[in-house]
């Protein structure tokens, strides 16, 4: 199934696209939890949508999205998670992930702007698979991580890069307001099949820019989950970026910056599109 945050009657809700693909139940007006991550936290996604059924309430062509979690406890984020990512910026290999934090403050959803700050044009792309906790806990093995799995979505984790080189640290130019899109649902894992096969295509104003298959990360699926729970307890919501594959806008010659009038585009197959356009901050 295909989960999603949006906003309907004026309030931030959450439901799920109808099998037959055109419509929005709104599984939060039909239930008594209050948002997706609230629903995830109980395990009643499966008894929700057995009670709520396909009767849809808005037509997916006209739901206003929201981030897919608007309200994560966490958002850990894996940099240099591809080998060509790794080469592109001559960083990463020290065998363990690179994990930096992301803030829910800085999330967009999907069809909504990302926008470029006042304080810097070096506002870069970075199409990523997100996961999805469903099932929290501390020093998770690697078998058993896959099962903590709620589902996956799509994620553009936009990075200033003149203030995410400042210093060794990245989280400045990974927090500026509105550079993180997420969305534009969460998709179960029945669904997804073989995480293993997703596929990742980035496109900036319509040209291919990253193209990746998800068995192509460094680090996998399972080690990442094991790897975060070690340090701390994951929570059903929390959301773990998985990293970008090699073909950011910084490593090109001349370098490529997202601007005012362009469109980003983030395919992740079999999950859907995130689009964002672009806008200058004023």
């Amino acid at each position: 199934m295909r989960w999603l945050s949006f906003v309907h009657g004026g309030q931030v809700t959450f439901g799920y696209v109808t099998d037959a693909g055109d419509g929005v139940v709104d599984a939060g007006a039909r239930s008594d939890y209050g948002s997706l991550r609230a629903a995830i936290t109980a395990g009643a996604l499966p008894e929700i949508a057995a009670s709520c059924g396909q009767a849809a309430d808005v037509a997916l062509a006209d739901v206003v999205f929201a981030p897919t979690i608007p309200d994560p406890q966490k958002i850990l984020c894996v940099g240099l998670n591809y080998k060509a990512h790794q080469e592109e910026t001559g960083r990463g290999g020290e065998g363990v992930p690179t994990i930096f934090v992301r803030f829910a403050a800085a999330q967009v959803a999907h069809n909504q702007p990302m926008l470029r700050p006042r304080e810097s044009n070096t506002l870069d792309y970075e199409g990523e698979i997100a996961l999805i906790i469903g099932t929290g806990g501390r020093r998770i093995s690697r078998q058993q991580a896959l099962s903590h799995v709620a589902g996956y979505s799509i994620y553009n984790d936009g990075s200033v890069r003149e203030y995410q080189r400042h210093t060794s640290q990245f989280t400045p130019g990974k927090n500026f307001a509105a550079t993180g899109g997420f969305g534009p649902w969460m998709m179960t894992p029945d669904e997804v099949g073989d995480e293993q096969k997703m596929e990742l295509t980035t496109r900036l104003n319509g040209e291919v820019m990253q193209h990746a298959t998800a068995d192509l990360m460094v680090h996998g699926f399972s080690e990442l989950i094991e790897f975060c729970s070690t340090f701390i307890e994951l929570e059903p919501g929390d959301v773990i970026v998985t990293g970008t594959p090699g073909g950011v806008g910084s490593a090109r010659n001349p370098p490529v910056f997202m601007d005012d009038g362009d469109l980003i585009e983030i395919e992740v197959k079999p999950i859907g599109l995130l689009s964002n356009p672009v806008a200058g901050e004023v």
